[in-house]
């Protein structure tokens, strides 16, 4: 069973989601606008987050990237009706962990679910501020630092950052990155990784200084400050 909190101004839809999640045994609490949705998922904890995109007084990735840049680390499972993939992009990049497309079947939904659940439950606790070298990550502040200069990072990066950090001196294929990172339910591809770590190392960079992301030939990434 889990605390979940819809925040999606469709109230048909909702009525379903809420006789669905409720059947299997979660507790379903609604909000309807932005607002509504900011002070509860502010103010009490929740298992998981189902927002829709379009509100009538915010977006989704708008309340999202809010709740992201207050240290919230709640899984958050967007709904939308836009199947671009530069949406997709930017919900993700918003700090979503998955993505729905409507129209969708219930099951999905629920499978969605399990599988934010499972992978949020499986993290084990990690510390608010963790130190490599010149880099300092806060994760509650959701803030990096360079040699003590602010490094600004979006959402997946500063995720993927953390991920590295918290593994140092273990190596990741892209796949397994992306498993760890991205969640095994969106469209992430190990293209997406690629790209991904390409931008990181680029603002991490020191003139003259070797990247502490690593490339094994052949095998995958590590986080390394040895030389």
């Amino acid at each position: 069973m889990a605390k979940i909190l819809l925040v999606d101004d469709d109230l048909r839809l909702s009525e379903v989601i809420d006789d669905w999640l409720t059947a299997e045994e979660h507790v379903v609490e609604y909000q309807s606008s932005g607002l509504g949705g900011w002070e509860k998922m502010s103010q009490v904890d929740y298992d998981v987050i189902i927002l829709d995109w379009n509100l009538p007084d915010t977006s989704g990735p708008e309340l999202c990237r809010r709740f992201r840049n207050a240290g919230k680390a709640t899984p958050v499972l967007l709904l939308t009706g836009r199947n671009q993939i530069e949406n997709k992009v930017e919900g993700l990049d918003s700090g979503a962990d998955d993505y729905l497309t409507k129209p969708f079947s219930p099951k999905e939904l629920s499978a969605r679910l399990r599988a934010l659940l499972r992978r949020f439950m499986a993290r084990p606790a990690a510390p608010d501020v963790i130190c490599a070298g010149p880099i300092t990550l806060d994760s509650k502040a959701r803030t990096v630092t360079m040699a003590n200069a602010p490094v600004h990072l979006l959402p997946r990066e500063f995720a993927l950052l953390e991920f590295f950090m918290l593994n140092p001196e273990q190596v990741f294929s892209a796949n397994e990155i992306m498993d760890r990172v991205w969640s095994e339910e969106n469209e992430s591809s190990p293209d997406t990784v690629r790209v991904h770590i390409t931008k990181l190392r680029s603002k991490l960079a020191i003139e003259g200084e070797e990247s502490p992301i690593k490339t094994v030939h052949r095998v995958g990434y590590k986080f390394s400050l040895l030389k």
